[in-house]
């Protein structure tokens, strides 16, 4: 096995590899983390509402772990179904207003199970260039034809749905808001796409449930689009601060994927305690309002404050806010020098991100402050001013 060496030293060359460091949470400081005994400004997590150590949900979870054990078990399909779960889907039915609902273990499970489910050889996926790796991977293990389209590019994909008309299957899917970028998927336009070519549409909600619409509900519920999405994924573990995800849909889509979706019917079940915490985070996403609208007004200061320094950021009004910096060894370079003034944002580079966009991908949480934001600013414009970034 010395070719590992070989391809290991090959992405160092490029500024590609990748470790794990270890983090810790600050009980008392819920935007920080700890690494390496050092405190630092926590601007990397998708901790959007700032729910992940919300006393509710870990009392919720504590009472089912006493009650329940720690794990399921099994398979929901052979034991591991237990009363917690079919609680959590009627709730996420209800909210979703969709006839049924599905939990799995975790997003990357559910995209890639629910696609694979859906479409086979003979099919077709119409998917965003820039969809999460969840979603490519699942069209890869589908073995339908994937037909990518540049990225937001409604022409484009309008000529690719021309163009596979006669496919027995045809499904488009997407992000809605995109999570290296933070921008938003031209939903409306897709949907109009799907009803003219007669195609299932799919969203990944994972960065934008929580956040937008009256409730939390997601992005298709605040354009309003809802009724036109066949098929409605989201997850637990960003504005939920838990763990896991969901399917929403028709009942006789949720009966299909419990006899299809390899990932749940072949994975042991979410832990009932798990469960527990979503259940309780499901109460308080739709109920503390001002969580959301402070997440809001923290974007846009954020994005102001970087913009006026000079910086290149995405598009947008979500809680990620991308600083474009291009080249791969530089972004590590801003990365490292923000740990040194006490903050932690990920330097996001290929194959995660296009070739020659690497950057640092910024995110927001309700857990930050006005005053926490401006001084972090402040420092990351003294960081782009020594490393010739912008102008002073």
């Amino acid at each position: 096995m010395n070719w590992i060496e070989k391809e290991l030293e090959f992405l160092a060359d490029a500024s590609l590899e990748r470790s794990l460091r270890t983090s810790s949470p600050v009980s008392e400081a819920p935007g920080y983390t700890v690494r390496e005994e050092r405190r630092l400004f926590n601007l990397s997590s998708n901790d959007y509402l700032g729910l992940s150590g919300h006393p509710a949900i870990i009392e919720a979870m504590r009472e089912k772990l006493l009650t329940e054990g720690a794990g399921s078990g099994a398979s929901r399909l052979v034991t591991g179904n237990r009363p917690p779960y079919h609680r959590l889907e009627e709730e996420l039915a209800y909210w979703q207003n969709y006839e049924a609902a599905l939990v799995f273990a975790n997003g990357y499970m559910a995209n890639s199970g629910v696609i694979a489910a859906l479409v086979g050889r003979g099919d077709v996926v119409f998917s965003d260039q820039w969809n999460h790796a969840s979603i490519v991977d699942g069209i890869s293990l589908s073995r339908a034809e994937h037909a990518r389209y540049r990225h937001k590019d409604m022409p484009h994909l309008r000529a690719l749905l021309h163009k596979y008309r006669d496919k027995r299957r045809k499904l488009i899917v997407t992000d809605a808001v995109f999570s290296m970028d933070g921008d938003q998927a031209p939903l409306r336009e897709l949907v109009a796409l799907k009803r003219e070519y007669g195609a299932m549409l799919m969203v990944d909600e994972a960065h934008s449930g929580g956040i937008y619409g009256k409730h939390g509900e997601g992005l298709c519920h605040e354009l309003a689009i809802q009724n036109d999405v066949d098929i409605h994924m989201g997850t637990f573990s960003k504005s939920f601060g838990v763990y896991g995800a969901y399917i929403c849909g028709s009942r006789t889509l949720i009966r299909w994927l419990v006899n299809k979706a390899r990932p749940l019917i072949y994975s042991t079940a979410l832990p009932p305690a798990v469960v527990a915490g979503v259940s309780e985070a499901l109460v308080v996403v739709q109920g503390e309002h001002w969580r959301r609208e402070k997440l809001f007004a923290l974007s846009m200061l954020f994005r102001s404050l970087l913009g006026a320094s000079g910086f290149t950021i995405g598009e947008g009004d979500s809680p990620i806010v991308p600083l474009i910096i291009g080249d791969n060894d530089m972004a590590l370079r801003f990365s490292g020098a923000l740990e040194d003034e006490g903050i932690a944002a990920a330097a996001i580079r290929p194959p995660t991100v296009p070739d020659g966009t690497a950057r640092i991908r910024f995110s927001l949480s309700a857990a930050h402050t006005e005053k926490e934001l401006r001084d972090a600013a402040a420092r990351i414009r003294n960081i782009g001013l020594g490393l010739g970034m912008v102008k002073p």
